[in-house]
């Protein structure tokens, strides 16, 4: 006997016009997937998902992650009939500027868990998101208290399987054996480009059975609900991660179905007419939805969503009566609070201190704090000796069948995978309970990783980049492990802290503006070499982004540097005072947090009427907002031993002191102005 009835065809179709009718209103956005998937979409919402509308960041809720983001009229059209506060109206606006419904899913709106667009990026998120139910899963739950048992649900489509960031991630998920992960893979054969047969013509299934995948397929996902049923119903049996091939029409019920003409372009007002015959409406509606259909959402998903979500919040209750250490530690999490004085633990140096490379520091720094923060969860490309990411007690993540950790360890290796470690760091970040990821690699190849650096930037996602190997201090690797232009180009993206600091406490300074950060993300590019503890150096001083770690009355040169050229800058600057130059040192260690103090205290620190050279061994791009003169490297680096690459490359305490009397000299008898002086 059929699980459907007419109800849930009529919701069925309600969903496609609805999906379409967005589209046309706005003239612009992709009608073609929606009228495909919502079939599949219907059957999820009204049969399997568990989510509370009425308290959309309730913990224990199923994640639905539309990585085909394009579709998107589709998911605020699910939202409004579901109960989130999306109403007819807000459809109406759709991709209309200051809308609550924008051309793509926005992590910051109600049920929407992450940020889609760039394909790829939302199947990736939510390995990331099943990766945080695992371990939250294994952390908290006890016998006859079940506080985590929720799915990741994810849609895709052809694009999001050709983007190379999906392939790592899914590879990764098969190998941890995540089976709270089902993907319905829309398979409708077409792209922009037309027919996938023109550039895609693999196995997927087969793919994705050599990942460690189980594979179901749905053979008519355009009218087969009860077939659709059934493959999610076995695939919540399974302990592996699933993916379900759904093979669905685009455009269905469109003159254009089947073709990509149906793909990104509204459909015409006598398309759209001839479909709502087609499927029972008045053509001369628009927008339209039978109350039956409310009904069948408040019924199916809306009211047993509150429900589970009132019976987990007595089950929480009784659990923190029980197990008052775990209970207290999670109700904290929940409400994104840190534990009281966790920032005690970091580390403070003096010059007294050994020399120490900043990835070391950054080691020591996770060895302390690690007990104080339970919801860091660290990992690492592949390099964790070099990374040095792991404190000596970790546990990994891994599925416990492997006999390499469980699902409660809180150490992550992601294999060579820079761009899906990036993308699952967001997906842990996004599913809540204060997660605060981080993970490492080489920071030349966090470059490989720059898409998802970019939604974590644009979410808000607080996660860590330990980007260790910062300059051609790497050495003897030479120019393909050694960062010119990296800096720059994360410089330039807007809330995202890129940390390059000096000694022990700066480093420390970093991991405190990391763990703290509500909504930015965090890179710390840290140097393979040893670097002196310096003696104007503090974690509060270090906060600002910015500020003088070595001072004089009346300066002739100002030097603002980073990371290791803090040092060399000093080193540089106790030549020019025998020739009776004086100078200020600025260390510079975070753009982000300099600018985003006051303009007096900046203006102090970097003030008019002085000259300003920076020195840092990367590439001078985006040293204008803050220098008139600049010392660093255009060019790519060099192999050999790191104290000679520098020295090659005239960056030495000598070179440094010459080029800033030169600087001097040049701006003598000069009007100075700071490049902080703006007319707006």
């Amino acid at each position: 006997m059929s699980q459907f009835n007419e109800t849930d065809k009529l919701a069925v179709n309600t969903l496609r016009l609805l999906s379409a009718e967005l589209p046309s209103a706005a003239n612009s956005g992709h009608p073609g997937a929606p009228l495909g998937m919502s079939p599949a979409a219907h059957v999820l919402w009204t049969r399997f998902l568990r989510a509370n509308p009425k308290n959309a960041d309730w913990i224990n809720r199923d994640r639905f992650v539309l990585s085909n983001g394009h579709a998107v009229a589709m998911l605020y059209s699910l939202l409004h009939l579901a109960g989130y506060d999306y109403s007819i109206e807000d459809l109406k606006q759709f991709r209309q500027l200051g809308s609550k419904t924008p051309g793509h899913p926005e992590y910051e709106l109600e049920g929407v868990e992450v940020t889609t667009g760039p394909l790829g990026q939302g199947v990736s998120n939510a390995v990331g998101l099943a990766i945080a139910q695992a371990n939250l899963a294994a952390t908290y739950n006890k016998p006859g208290f079940t506080l985590s048992d929720n799915y990741t649900y994810t849609f895709l489509g052809d694009g999001c399987l050709q983007e190379g960031v999906s392939s790592e991630a899914c590879s990764l998920a098969g190998h941890l054996e995540l089976g709270n992960l089902i993907a319905i893979y829309d398979d409708n054969k077409i792209t922009i480009d037309g027919n996938t047969k023109v550039s895609f013509t693999e196995d997927v299934l087969k793919r994705y059975e050599a990942y460690g995948w189980e594979i179901l397929k749905v053979d008519n996902g355009d009218e087969d609900l009860d077939a659709i049923y059934n493959a999610i119903l076995q695939a919540k049996k399974s302990n592996k991660p699933t993916i379900i091939q759904n093979r669905t029409t685009i455009g269905y019920g469109s003159l254009k179905a089947g073709s990509h003409d149906v793909h990104g372009s509204p459909l015409s007002a006598d398309d759209m007419a001839q479909m709502k015959v087609k499927f029972g409406f008045d053509p001369n509606t628009h927008f339209a939805v039978p109350q039956e259909v409310y009904d069948l959402y408040q019924q199916r998903l809306t009211t047993p969503g509150m429900e589970a979500n009132k019976q987990w919040d007595a089950l929480f209750a009784e659990y923190q009566k029980k197990f008052p250490e775990l209970g207290s530690e999670l109700a904290r999490r929940l409400k994104c609070e840190l534990p009281a004085n966790w920032d005690s633990f970091l580390p403070t140096y003096t010059p007294k201190d050994s020399a120490l490379a900043t990835r070391k520091l950054s080691e020591m720094c996770l060895q302390s704090i690690h007990n104080a923060l339970p919801e860091m969860v660290g990992g690492s490309a592949d390099l964790t000796p070099s990374n040095l990411t792991r404190w000596k007690e970790a546990v990994d993540f891994q599925p416990p069948s492997s006999g390499l950790g469980d699902y409660s360890g809180k150490y992550i290796r992601y294999g060579i995978r820079e761009h899906a470690m990036g993308a699952i760091l967001n997906g842990i970040a996004a599913f809540g309970a204060n997660y605060r990821p981080y993970s490492g690699t080489f920071l030349n190849f966090v470059a490989y990783a720059a898409g998802a650096v970019r939604l974590s930037a644009l979410s808000g996602h607080p996660i860590t980049w330990v980007a260790t190997h910062d300059s051609i201090g790497v050495g003897e690797d030479g120019p393909t492990h050694q960062p010119i232009e990296t800096l720059a180009h994360f410089r330039a993206m807007p809330n995202l802290h890129v940390w390059r600091p000096a000694d022990g406490n700066e480093v420390s300074a970093a991991y405190k503006c990391a763990m703290e950060s509500q909504h930015s993300p965090n890179m710390l590019a840290l140097t393979r070499q040893n670097l002196p503890h310096l003696a104007g150096s503090s974690i509060e001083k270090a906060l600002k982004g910015g500020y003088v770690i070595e001072d004089v009355a009346n300066p002739d040169i100002i030097f603002v540097a980073t990371g290791s050229e803090v040092s060399l800058s000093i080193d540089a600057a106790k030549i020019l005072a025998a020739q009776n130059i004086k100078s200020r040192i600025v260390s510079m260690p975070d753009f982000l947090s300099f600018d985003r103090q006051p303009e007096e205290y900046r203006k102090s620190v970097l003030p008019d009427g002085v000259p300003i050279l920076s020195v840092e061994v990367l590439t001078t791009f985006g040293w204008g907002k803050y220098s008139h003169q600049h010392i660093g490297l255009d060019r790519f680096g060099a192999s050999g031993k790191a104290p000679e690459v520098f020295k090659y490359f005239g960056f030495s305490p000598d070179v440094v002191a010459d080029k800033a009397m030169k600087t001097v000299a040049f701006y003598k008898g000069k009007e100075v102005v700071s490049p902080l002086s703006k007319p707006f």
